[in-house]
């Protein structure tokens, strides 16, 4: 179905074509793993085992900051693995994540008893806090602070319902929004990015906020599977009388107005992205922050009214993927594909949905902020680039789609 899907837009195989034949070295750097120590190559096994898509990110960063980002990722995801593995008792989980920041400085600290698929951050933490310990002070001040109160917060939410939609921006921000905050401050610490990036915690928030809700959105099945649920009552429950009952066939119908409602909710941060990305000068930094924002908008776009989320996984396709990794260069170039995706849900817009007129002011809204100038040209180009290809595209097509890892 991919490469069907992929066939009927055919820039993306010839991206595809593009990042495999060395495209991808444009926003993907290649790891120098000769000069690293075997803890830090271990941390960087550790993320490509559990987020191929952040490990892909990460390298668009430089130096010392993309191994300080290594860092804070696998503690972050330590604390996420804690929260979603549901073998672990609650009074183990507060625990751990009342004290993970304290664990840092204890050389011999490890769990063990994760039965959870990303456990090895648990059960290899010695290795993660001994290359957390050779960061920079200043880089260790930071992540202890976000450490710490993540696992408050995310303690917090352990014993309590997601009610209304402002616990739910409380929840993604503990969850995210603390990340957004610490990795704003690291990269203002660093000085590849001037002091406000790090000082306006708002625009940090709100634009991972915007990850963190989609990811809420897309995954409302899988989380269902395992025993959770991240949507909030407030919503919700004016469609069903529990969250599980949206996934029942016979209510297929309002759970598709409950999840446009909810995506309605995430575009709101998409003005704060635009801004905030506006403010970076640094092209790896910008890379790094871009690339998960241009994808979350493409996600957003292939849930929006679409009853598979309550079937199954929906994800958009690999060329499409390199082909955002590879077009993600500028703010300009960001606000055509949000002009683009935002044009993608207006157009899928149902008569009659209780937030149609919501979802028309976000859309608007967001489009107002993204008029793309000059977006035809890369249509253009492609045009003939397709003529020369296409005889060949046919019998590549599925070696690239299949081989070609995002």
């Amino acid at each position: 179905m991919d490469i069907l899907h992929s066939l009927r837009h055919p820039e993306e195989i010839y991206n595809l074509f593009r990042f495999k034949m060395g495209g991808c070295c444009a926003v993907m750097l290649k790891l120098d793993r000769n000069t690293m120590s075997k803890s830090l190559q271990a941390c960087y096994r550790y993320m490509n085992e559990t987020s191929r898509s952040f490990a892909a990110v990460i390298q668009t960063l430089d130096g010392e900051l993309r191994n300080t980002v290594c860092i804070t990722y696998l503690i972050t995801r330590a604390l996420d693995t804690v929260e979603d593995d549901m073998t672990i008792n609650l009074e183990t989980k507060i625990l751990i994540l009342l004290n993970l920041h304290t664990y840092l400085y204890d050389p011999e600290w490890k769990f063990t008893q994760s039965k959870y698929r990303d456990r090895q951050v648990l059960e290899n933490f010695p290795t993660i806090s001994l290359e957390f310990r050779n960061l920079a002070a200043v880089y260790q001040e930071i992540i202890v602070d976000m450490c710490n109160k993540m696992g408050v917060g995310t303690a917090d939410f352990l014993e309590k319902e997601i009610d209304s939609l402002n616990d739910w921006d409380k929840y993604c921000h503990c969850v995210g929004g603390m990340l957004g905050v610490a990795l704003s401050r690291i990269l203002s610490a660093s000085e590849l990015e001037d002091p406000i990036v790090g000082q306006d915690t708002h625009l940090a928030n709100s634009t991972t906020l915007f990850l963190q809700k989609t990811n809420n959105i897309r995954d409302y099945l899988e989380d269902q599977l395992n025993g959770q649920g991240f949507w909030p009552r407030e919503v919700w429950s004016k469609y069903g009388k529990k969250l599980s009952d949206l996934a029942k066939p016979e209510n297929i119908v309002p759970a598709v107005q409950c999840l446009n409602e909810l995506i309605t909710n995430a575009l709101q941060h998409v003005p704060d992205v635009l801004t905030y990305l506006s403010r970076l000068k640094n092209q790896s930094v910008f890379n790094f922050c871009a690339i998960p924002q241009v994808m979350a908008i493409a996600t957003l776009a292939a849930c929006y009214n679409n009853q598979q989320v309550f079937k199954g996984v929906v994800k958009i396709r690999k060329g499409q993927a390199v082909t955002l990794m590879m077009n993600t260069t500028n703010i300009e170039a960001v606000k055509a594909t949000m002009f683009q995706y935002t044009e993608e849900i207006r157009q899928k817009i149902p008569p009659g949905d209780p937030s149609l007129e919501e979802t028309q002011q976000s859309v608007l809204s967001i489009q107002n902020l993204s008029v793309p100038h000059g977006s035809s040209g890369l249509s253009n180009r492609l045009s003939s680039i397709h003529l020369l290809y296409g005889v060949i595209l046919a019998v590549l097509g599925y070696q690239y789609l299949s081989h070609v890892w995002v």
